[in-house]
């Protein structure tokens, strides 16, 4: 008899800690982890890991599978970068709780928000559900390569809730108010890990019509956040405009926290139109930890960055009539027909605005746009800008950008940093990073799956700020993967390689760790589109005790499950 199901040998362990690697192995049974050190015992399965890292899973606590997580058992592509349990529902939108009547006004949300095409979630989505509680039966059902839990959506809530009145921006009355607490109360008791909200002016339906949580009152997110202290359980995660007054919006933010007692966690991002707000609010953050209100930044190791492309689903030229009179064709003969000076004369000469529906569009600007290459450069130098070649060679940045767009049979990328970049470099999220308080995340699996593609800032991460630059040492790069965000979600039997802890476990091939270019897949329901980037050095991933992918591939196997509700410490 074998005496233990998994045992990975000679590895370099890194348990998630912070603690210095150790030669070690580990021994897994069923979906725990019950031997750490030298194992002389024999194993039904064994992996040498010599030379490699193993590390805990990946915890990321800021994604949207909330559909992909209806139709499709792969949680991909943060499950190739090594997360092993995902956290979904953020930025208030999702689908559930929903009367019948709603499901359109969801899905238009989700569509404008998070840019998953309307006609792939009428396909992929069931609506094997009304309530909260119901939806999370549904995703019980199904089996999944890596573990999810997930929040409940205030948009979902409030349309639920108020009808008409949340899409027109009312304020909610105290018998709305009440409703909103108790559904609350019964999605975080069927195991919702907390509620979220959105009060960006960005998160706006095709139509341009604003999410209906935008101008919420405090004392309707008071409410509902006391619905979470009613349960005894759940976070606030938060996403806001910080406007017109960020101070005052993060005081507000405090007063709810303190009201409900319970965790917040909020987006924290540099706007380049704002470039230093992001300082206040870290200040913010810290002396709130400080006085022991538990309000935490979720930030990125890079910048929030679009990619506008022919294969996409935006380019800077998306909303001109004759762009949309040829889009329908194959990538291309579109980059071929667009080559034609009297094409290119055409559209350069209409304005991009006027059948725009990228509710980012008012964001865009020539001096954040870049050729993006391959490999893929994430830091790209100012003075390579689309504005700054037009300025040197006297042509206007519309022409420069339409001329990379058509490269190469219209394969390319322009890579635009929507935030975190407004210094010309990453010195905001370097100093992010260096802030414990600050939680790693937004790489937004999942969603936004034509124009944005952060989910694979796991590995970038380690890559880039580790192995490149080794600006932070490896066990603290992990830890910061694993355990800290594990903690944040209240996912205390993960996130660290100990006795009695889940085995979700990555082996890495450190020298060979990496992501290629992202390309366009055309694999959700409907056909539709999105973009995907593969990954190396991923030797192995393992959830609960079973082998998910080796070097990127699937195995076919499926042991992931719906996580319902924060799960407590076990003894090491």
């Amino acid at each position: 008899m074998p005496d233990f199901d998994l045992v990975i040998r000679n590895g370099t362990v890194v348990d998630g800690t912070g603690s210095a690697a150790r030669e070690a192995d580990i021994g897994i049974t069923g979906n725990r982890i019950t031997a750490v050190g030298p194992i002389t015992g024999r194993g039904a399965e064994e992996i040498d890991a010599k030379g490699k890292l193993v590390t805990p899973g990946f915890v990321d606590i800021h994604t949207h599978y909330d559909a992909q997580a209806v139709w499709d058992r792969h949680m991909t592509p943060s499950a190739w970068h090594g997360v092993t349990t995902a956290v979904m529902g953020n930025c208030g939108v999702g689908f559930a709780p929903c009367k019948p009547a709603d499901r359109e006004r969801l899905i238009e949300l989700m569509e404008g928000v998070e840019d998953i095409p309307g006609a792939v979630m009428h396909e992929g989505l069931k609506w094997e559900w009304e309530s909260f509680g119901e939806y999370l039966d549904a995703l019980d059902r199904r089996q999944r390569d890596i573990d999810i839990c997930a929040l409940l959506p205030h948009a979902a809530v409030r349309v639920f809730v108020m009808g008409d009145r949340a899409i027109n921006l009312e304020n909610a009355n105290q018998g709305d108010i009440a409703e909103m607490r108790q559904i609350t109360r019964e999605a975080i008791q069927a195991g919702a890990f907390g509620f979220s909200t959105s009060r960006s002016l960005s998160h706006k339906t095709l139509r341009g019509d604003p999410t209906p949580t935008l101008r919420a009152q405090e004392e309707e997110l008071r409410g509902i956040a006391l619905g979470m202290k009613d349960a005894g359980a759940g976070m606030l995660e938060m996403v806001s405009e910080w406007a017109p007054d960020h101070n005052e919006e993060f005081a507000m933010l405090r007063r709810v926290t303190e009201a409900c007692g319970r965790p917040t966690v909020f987006t924290l991002t540099q706007r380049h139109s704002r470039p230093e707000v992001w300082r206040d609010l870290l200040r913010h953050a810290d002396q709130a930890a400080k006085d022991g209100v538990p309000i935490r930044p979720v930030v990125a190791p890079r910048a929030i960055g679009v990619l506008l492309g022919l294969t996409g689903s935006q380019n800077p030229f998306s909303g001109c009539a004759s762009y949309k009179a040829i889009a329908h064709l194959p990538v291309d003969q579109r980059a071929r027909r667009m080559a034609d000076p009297a094409m290119k004369a055409q559209i350069l000469s209409e304005d991009p605005k006027k059948g725009n529906t990228f509710p980012l569009f008012h964001r865009l600007s020539f001096d954040f746009m870049f050729r993006f290459g391959n490999p893929p450069n994430y830091t790209p130098d100012p003075r390579d800008s689309v504005a700054a070649i037009a300025a040197r060679q006297g042509r206007t940045p519309q022409d420069v950008a339409y001329d990379m767009l058509v490269e190469d049979d219209g394969a390319n990328f322009i890579y635009m940093p929507l935030g975190n970049y407004a210094y010309g470099d990453l010195s905001m999220p370097e100093a992010v990073l260096d802030n414990r308080n600050c939680i790693m995340g937004l790489g937004d699996g999942g969603a936004h799956v034509a124009f944005i593609l952060d989910a694979g800032y796991q590995t970038w991460l380690l890559t880039h700020w580790g192995r490149e630059r080794q600006r932070w040492d490896v066990p603290e790069l992990i830890r910061r993967l694993t355990s800290d965000t594990a903690r944040a979600a209240g996912l205390h039997d993960r996130g660290v390689l100990a006795v009695g802890r889940k085995a979700d476990v990555n082996i890495l091939d450190w020298d060979r760790l990496g992501a290629g270019a992202p390309h366009v897949v055309n694999d959700l329901p409907a056909g539709g589109k999105r973009l995907v980037q593969q990954v190396t050095g991923y030797e192995a991933t393992i959830v609960s005790g079973v082998v998910t992918y080796r070097e990127g591939a699937a195995t076919g196997n499926l042991p992931g499950r719906l996580v319902r509700g924060p799960q407590v410490r076990l003894a090491a």
